[in-house]
């Protein structure tokens, strides 16, 4: 027995009920840590059926399947000589809980539940499983039984603790796991990205090891494993607060294992020194399940242990960049489609999804050329070309990615230039259309059948609706027109803000198959624009960046936009970025946000307006609740997303006039005026 341990932990890219490609990664990723010399492997939570599975959660077919796959691992001779943590759904006692399984050579050493549900933001885990409660507490019957509860795992030369994701927030857990003895920490994490997230998850890991010293390895899953999230991997080894080692927060890789070998006497010297006053028998000690094992070898003394390094972390727009693209990419390779149609307006919404796209190419060209055969099989089958092999972004984008601008007679000519532009630097395959003859038919159709005049919202609306006719028509019969095979999926460009407000028009070219910008908001959207410019020399967005914003869908003045998309909704950009904050993440009524709003916009804004804009914003927000019912599916990246499918519950029917509240805030209106003139 020596004093130096290496470890594993991983990011897996696992898919939702995806039995047989998910042990095929799981497999992958144990082979991958034993030729790193690893003893013990950590993989993601319910790796073995995927993390979103949701209602098939309620299945006995998930359950059954999960455990033949369980069967699968103990089998394999890849999982010999290696203790290996899997995830799993397990029912108990017609109970079902979230697992971790710890097995060595064919036997499964204990099965330890979750004990603290994620069950906020786009989490609903109590809706499928059950919380383990009883702290410390193990049944086991009879020699034959596997150990089921919260116990820990002790080999010959050193103590694992298990924590699966949002245990890592409980501020108990960890530092009476190591008062007791515990010195190697294991979290299970399906953790998702948000914006500015990432920083969270390395704090809380190293916070955690600095109090009370230790060993502590996170996975995570990665990818879209099957709904609007991605997971975004960043698995991770920490030391005595220190970080060692670190995994890419994106990637293409389906398979990626971090390794480290570590000190397991610099452990025991740090506590020794920090610790030792505190270090006392717990009054219900930790259950120790023994394993005639050892992760340690006597003759490690001349093996190197991993150094702290530096965390790291993308920029917001490098997140909007990377983030959405690898969503994308797994999306289309497993949605069995050809490519992507993008009605491409020249603003600054579809040309940030345009953008993103065109990041997906530059990732997917960099895989292939670093030797992933993963993608390039992924490639081909998207192409329909079995000996099909990237050159440049540019050349793969031409393939996958058609854009096509809408033209009306309300159309400019400078928002039309400024899509051919993007387009033809990205290398998109383009197309310019004129709508007005089926906008007029449609509009003759109905003046035969009323005999009325035309209302000016109706007819915007049909202008947007006619673009969605035929986004989907292009989508299902361009490449077919061209002599190619396959469709195309739709991608929407409605950011955030717009979804908040309603300021788009139900099923227009808003509806779509999905939507990588629809939880972002426009004031990162144009930072993302600006980062391209420079990272991916896409001249042609400055133009796109100087522009108002504009639907476009009322008729010129003099040949210029006379529509603006902030003075349609009554508020700006950055002031709904700061509503929505407040509506969501700091939960806030009408009459709460005027009260915060009063000291935020103080030095811009009177009492009174302050009150005239949240009332605005209330009165709008309500009346196109309903339009979030149908909204299409996006990528979660804003914790004020108004996504109601999965994210953001509530109504869709309201009250618009707001009469009570209302009445509040103008009632502070009037004492905050009485107190000015007094």
């Amino acid at each position: 027995m020596g004093r130096k341990a290496t470890l594993a932990t991983c990011s897996l890219n696992q898919w939702a009920l995806d039995f047989e490609g998910n042990l095929e990664r799981i497999l992958k990723s144990v082979e991958i840590a034993k030729a790193h010399g690893a003893k013990y492997r950590l993989g993601p939570e319910l790796e073995i059926c995927g993390y979103g599975c949701a209602d098939h959660f309620y299945e006995s077919d998930t359950l059954l399947h999960s455990f033949q796959v369980l069967r699968k691992l103990l089998e394999s001779p890849v999982t010999q000589d290696i203790i290996c943590d899997v995830g799993m759904p397990i029912m108990h006692h017609n109970v079902r809980y979230n697992c971790r399984v710890l097995f060595l050579n064919r036997k499964i050493l204990l099965i330890r539940p979750k004990m603290l549900m994620a069950n906020y933001g786009v989490y609903r885990e109590l809706r499928w499983f059950s919380p383990w409660k009883q702290l410390r507490s193990v049944i086991t019957q009879g020699h034959d039984t596997v150990p089921f509860g919260d116990c820990v795992l002790s080999t010959k030369d050193t103590c694992i603790g298990t924590e699966i994701c949002a245990e890592l927030w409980n501020p108990r857990r960890y530092s009476t796991m190591g008062l007791d003895g515990v010195e190697i920490f294991t979290n299970s994490s399906a953790s998702h990205h948000e914006l500015r997230k990432a920083d969270l998850r390395v704090d809380l890991v190293r916070s955690a090891t600095i109090k009370s010293g230790g060993i502590y390895l996170y996975a995570n899953q990665r990818g879209c494993d099957g709904d609007r999230v991605y997971y975004d991997g960043c698995a991770m080894v920490a030391i005595n607060g220190d970080v060692v080692a670190q995994g890419a927060q994106f990637s293409l890789n389906d398979v990626e294992v971090i390794t480290a070998t570590l000190d397991l006497e610099d452990v025991r010297s740090y506590r020794g020194e920090i610790c030792q006053p505190n270090m006392e028998i717990e009054p219900k000690p930790c259950h120790r399940v023994k394993v005639d094992f050892s992760l340690s070898s006597g003759d490690d003394i001349c093996l190197p242990t991993h150094q702290p390094i530096p965390a790291h972390f993308h920029s917001p727009e490098e997140e909007i960049s990377l983030g959405p693209a690898c969503w994308l990419w797994d999306y289309l390779r497993r949605s069995g489609q050809a490519g992507f149609l993008l009605p491409l307006s020249g603003g600054v919404d579809s040309s940030s999804t345009a953008c993103i796209v065109h990041s997906m190419c530059v990732l997917l060209c960099q895989a292939v050329e670093d030797g992933n055969s993963q993608v390039l099989e992924d490639v081909r089958r998207v192409v329909v070309d079995d000996s099909y092999r990237p050159q440049h972004p540019r050349e793969l984008c031409g393939r996958i990615f058609t854009t096509c601008y809408m033209a009306s007679e309300n159309s400019s000519e400078d928002t039309c230039s400024r899509a051919k532009g993007l387009a033809s630097q990205i290398g998109s395959t383009h197309m310019n259309i004129n709508i007005d003859m089926a906008v007029k038919g449609i509009l003759g159709i109905f003046s035969v059948c009323t005999g009325n005049h035309r209302e000016n919202l109706a007819l915007q609306n049909v202008q947007a609706r006619v673009r969605m006719v035929l986004a989907y028509l292009l989508a299902q019969l361009g490449l077919w027109a061209r002599g190619k095979p396959g469709g195309l999926l739709v991608l929407g460009s409605a950011n955030v803000d717009e979804s908040l407000t309603g300021y788009f028009t139900k099923y227009d070219c808003s509806s779509a198959d999905i939507n990588p910008i629809g939880g972002i908001s426009k004031t990162d959207l144009k930072s993302f624009l600006a980062y391209c410019v420079e990272q991916f020399q896409l001249t042609a967005l400055r133009g796109i960046l100087s522009a108002p914003p504009t639907a476009e869908l009322e008729p010129l003045q003099d040949g210029q936009v006379s529509q603006t998309d902030e003075a349609d909704m009554g508020l700006t950009y950055s002031e709904l970025s700061v509503i929505g904050r407040l509506r969501k993440i700091s939960k806030c009524g009408p009459f709460s946000m005027f009260c915060k709003l009063i000291h935020t916009w103080r030095d811009a804004l009177s009492p009174a307006e302050v009150a005239e804009k949240v009332k605005h914003f209330f009165r709008m927000y309500s009346m196109n609740r309903h339009k979030m019912t149908t909204v299409t599916p996006s990528y979660h990246a804003e914790s004020y997303s108004p996504d109601d499918n999965r994210f953001d519950l509530r109504p869709f029917l309201y009250n618009t006039r707001w009469t009570w509240q209302f009445r509040s805030i103008d009632n502070q209106v009037l004492e905050a005026f009485h107190g000015f003139l007094m």
